[in-house]
């Protein structure tokens, strides 16, 4: 009896210094919804891309406008604002529900090492897009956000680490196939979102 009782102090100590080292207030279903605004956000950007009367060429030669430019910024930065939104949100519901706080020490340790590369990698590829090289853009996009992901996985849940693999995967199998950069965006920001967000709900979340 003894033994099983320092057993179980042992195992409530870990799981408090776990706890303490590690932002466990992420939401599986902001997961899930980001993965589902990606999804419509891709699909109103192939719309553009391929049936807007601004745009001609096949896949490897395409042309776009400037209008159709605009109008695909306008489409990310909404996919990307809700997603941001929608996160905290759910992730504040969690926090709340645990009696936990959203901004401590842990969280703003998870958002330095997230923007860093993510922060990084926009410059870069804003960069690319200034210089015309557009092929570029979705793999690096998948890559970096990947990096981040995996940067800050050592803060919070470890299936984040997971994802941030998964989509370094997609990116640089997106290199290979270029022109069909809009196809991996899909996959990695939509698809794989929804399922690492549900095994995350399911496993976490599910109480």
């Amino acid at each position: 009896m003894e033994n099983e009782k320092y057993l179980k102090d042992i195992q409530d100590i870990k799981q408090m210094m776990s706890q303490s080292s590690r932002f466990i207030s992420l939401s599986g279903l902001s997961g899930i919804l980001a993965g589902i605004y990606s999804l419509i956000g891709a699909w109103l950007a192939y719309k553009t891309i391929y049936f807007d009367t601004s745009t001609m060429g096949s896949y490897r030669t395409l042309i776009i406008s400037y209008e159709a430019v605009v109008k695909l910024f306008i489409i990310a930065a909404s996919v990307i604002v809700l997603s941001i939104v929608t996160g905290l949100v759910l992730s504040l519901k969690k926090a709340k529900k645990a009696n936990e706080s959203l901004w401590n020490p842990t969280s703003k340790r998870l958002l330095i090492n997230f923007l860093i590369p993510l922060l990084t990698g926009g410059f870069f590829i804003i960069f690319l897009i200034e210089k015309e090289i557009l092929s570029l853009v979705a793999p690096l996009m998948l890559i970096f956000y990947g990096m981040a992901c995996l940067n800050a996985s050592k803060y919070t849940l470890g299936d984040v680490r997971y994802l941030g693999i998964t989509l370094i995967i997609l990116g640089l199998l997106s290199t290979w196939f270029l022109g069909y950069g809009l196809l991996f965006w899909a996959l990695g920001f939509g698809v794989c979102h929804v399922v690492y967000g549900a095994l995350m709900y399911f496993k976490y979340d599910r109480n």
